[in-house]
């Protein structure tokens, strides 16, 4: 199929955003000869950590269609989830911003099926294609960088104009030959904010994380006990960690989401550090029934509480 009208590129984008995504952007599905070497580099020096998963489908990280026969473009969508307000107790445990409402990976797949839907039945019959989102060996930060939607910062996240670095990403890698966006300049100049703050030393660079040192690898992802050289360092982040985030410039000024599947249950924000220490299992599979929190199941949370509170 030729490139689709202009008329038909505009319609997705407005039915996207009607959807409740907050950017969308199309990318010509290729090689991604420009990340290739990066992330080769990255895995050499084991900066995965404990994420052996990373080194799997290394091709297909960087070739979309290796992962979906025919792929002629990859459709990038953003969801910000700034948070209305934040947890109250200025002494509990932090909790990530993305990890107070649902799960983003259910948030954004259903999403994602329905523009799917939509654009089968109305554009292009012949759709084919798939869903991704932190789900599959997919750079969905090169994507969304290549559609336009913003560019990587020095603490590796992407970084939109308008909505910050609190956005999750998500991609359609389709056969459906789009006509691509073009990506914007890197805005972040001299600052490195983002770096001087990070307390454990995991942004040892511009544009280089080493996950061994990141809070938020070592709260969600590190299965043992957490390395006692980081005692002190945590500043009381108990899952995941925003500190690169707070830091960022482009994020002071973020509107809150209007995703209303990203609203926290109603008790989350007011637990105080007690609630957070002597919450019981029963009470943790309560507050995070449907959240990304459950990943590192009861377990991990007081794991990450005993050492941030010793």
């Amino acid at each position: 199929m030729s490139i689709i009208s202009q008329a038909y590129h505009q319609a997705i984008k407005e039915k996207a955003l009607e959807l409740g995504f907050s950017a969308i952007g199309f990318a010509r599905s290729e090689h991604l000869e420009h990340d290739e070497k990066p992330l080769q580099n990255w895995l050499d020096n084991n900066y995965q950590a404990g994420m052996a998963y990373m080194n799997n489908h290394f091709e297909k990280r960087v070739d979309p269609t290796l992962l979906v026969d025919g792929a002629k473009s990859v459709i990038s969508v953003l969801v910000n989830y700034t948070p209305k307000e934040l947890q109250k107790d200025a002494e509990a445990p932090k909790l990530a911003r993305y990890a107070y409402g649902k799960d983003y990976h259910f948030v954004i797949k259903d999403k994602l099926q329905l523009l799917f839907d939509y654009i089968k039945k109305t554009i292009y019959p012949s759709l084919d294609g798939r869903l991704f989102t932190d789900s599959a060996p997919v750079l969905d930060r090169a994507w969304a960088a290549k559609a336009g939607l913003g560019w990587i910062g020095k603490n590796t996240n992407l970084i939109h104009k308008k909505l910050g670095s609190y956005t999750l990403i998500g991609e359609m890698i389709t056969n459906l030959d789009l006509k691509p966006d073009q990506p914007i300049k890197e805005a972040c100049g001299g600052c490195q904010r983002c770096i001087d703050a990070c307390p454990t030393g995991a942004l040892f660079a511009p544009y280089q994380l080493d996950a061994n040192k990141c809070i938020s690898y070592l709260t969600i992802e590190h299965r043992d006990e957490i390395p006692e050289q980081f005692k002190g360092q945590f500043e009381n982040w108990a899952f995941g960690c925003d500190i690169c985030q707070e830091a960022c410039p482009w994020n002071w000024k973020a509107r809150p989401t209007k995703e209303p599947e990203f609203t926290p249950h109603p008790d989350l924000i007011h637990l105080t550090k007690e609630d957070w220490h002597s919450m019981s299992e029963e009470r943790f599979r309560e507050l995070f029934k449907k959240s990304a929190v459950k990943r590192t199941k009861y377990v991990g949370l007081k794991r990450n509480l005993g050492f941030i509170n010793d």
